[in-house]
């Protein structure tokens, strides 16, 4: 018999943990002026929708994001935007903020962490 393996997506709650993330991150970007000027006020549910989506997706929920909208490429959907380290700085500490106090073990917080940085990372298009 074999045994089914568990996602991360379902260890660290589902749904609803990612809902927190996402609250979470958004709850944060109010708190960084750098960043707002890149989420249109009136695309903001639809933008914390897509990061939802997406990141289910990623950690393996539902495929919702890529039914919708088909491949990420990510790089390529945030081109638009001048992304630089203070910007990549500023994400990540919405980023960190929304993932700090869940509820749930260090190790995949820190697994959640490294992710983030490197996606922040790999957006970045300006030199310094």
């Amino acid at each position: 018999m074999t045994e089914i393996q568990e996602t991360f997506y379902e260890k660290v709650g589902g749904h609803q943990a990612f809902v927190t993330i996402v609250d979470g991150f958004y709850d944060q970007l109010n708190n960084e002026p750098l960043l707002l000027a890149m989420y249109p006020k009136k695309d903001m549910a639809g933008a914390k929708e897509r990061l939802l989506l997406f990141l289910e997706q990623y950690w393996g929920g539902p495929t919702t994001y890529s039914d919708q909208r088909g491949h990420p490429r990510l790089r390529m959907r945030h081109g638009g935007f001048q992304i630089g380290a203070a910007e990549k700085e500023a994400w990540l500490r919405c980023a960190h903020a929304s993932i700090i106090d869940l509820d749930i073990e260090e190790a995949l917080k820190e697994e959640l962490w490294e992710y983030f940085q490197y996606a922040a990372h790999s957006m970045v298009n300006q030199s310094e």
